[in-house]
């Protein structure tokens, strides 16, 4: 019988049972058709530009995911809890590459180091960018060294945490005169929301 996602596995197949990276990889086929959300109803994706941002999957029995706390004098986004990332650059040759990149920028994560599985859906936000999730695995001993200047604190979250529906509430607010709708985690003493709390939704739904 499988177990919890937490421990080794999550559904079956062929009549055994498929591990949390199958899982994933299976999720992540671009023929798979899902409904998705993001921030598209409060402005024009034509204005959006291209962004990638790093899921890294630690490598372990019971896998987490790598999130970074952004230092609060930054002018945007301050405090934040995010994914290791920014904008693609022109000299980046694809999204896969500029999530590398940054994640290397960020925290030292070698890009020869990460296993790319694959790409989630894009994610357009109201602050104006289409985000590429790029999804890999990592050696759960990597030593993380955060750079001072884009990441103030790092932490580890279990990747069956994120992945659990009942750990993330969908809330309203208004922002600039404007109703705005966002999904909400909380772990520990972490806030987890905005715009990494829809990708990791939009993940969910993928592998429900």
């Amino acid at each position: 019988m499988c177990h919890h996602l937490q421990q080794r596995c999550a559904i079956q197949l062929d009549g055994a049972c498929m591990s949390w990276r199958h899982r994933i990889h299976k999720a992540l086929d671009p023929a798979l058709d899902i409904e998705i959300e993001d921030e598209r109803y409060l402005g024009d994706t034509v204005q959006h530009r291209a962004a990638a941002v790093l899921i890294p999957i630690t490598d372990r029995a019971e896998p987490g995911v790598i999130l970074t706390q952004r230092p609060t004098w930054l002018r945007s986004h301050a405090g934040q809890v995010a994914f290791p990332g920014g904008k693609v650059d022109d000299t980046d040759e694809n999204s896969i590459f500029a999530a590398l990149r940054k994640a290397e920028e960020e925290l030292n994560i070698p890009p020869a180091r990460v296993e790319v599985i694959g790409v989630a859906d894009t994610y357009y936000s109201g602050s104006g960018y289409s985000i590429a999730p790029v999804v890999g695995i990592i050696p759960p001993d990597l030593e993380l060294q955060p750079n001072p200047q884009e990441v103030e604190d790092w932490f580890e979250v279990p990747l069956a945490f994120l992945l659990d529906p009942a750990n993330s509430i969908k809330k309203e607010a208004n922002w600039n005169g404007q109703q705005r709708s966002y999904y909400d985690m909380q772990w520990g003493e972490r806030r987890i929301w905005g715009v990494t709390a829809g990708i990791i939704a939009n993940l969910v739904r993928r592998l429900a």
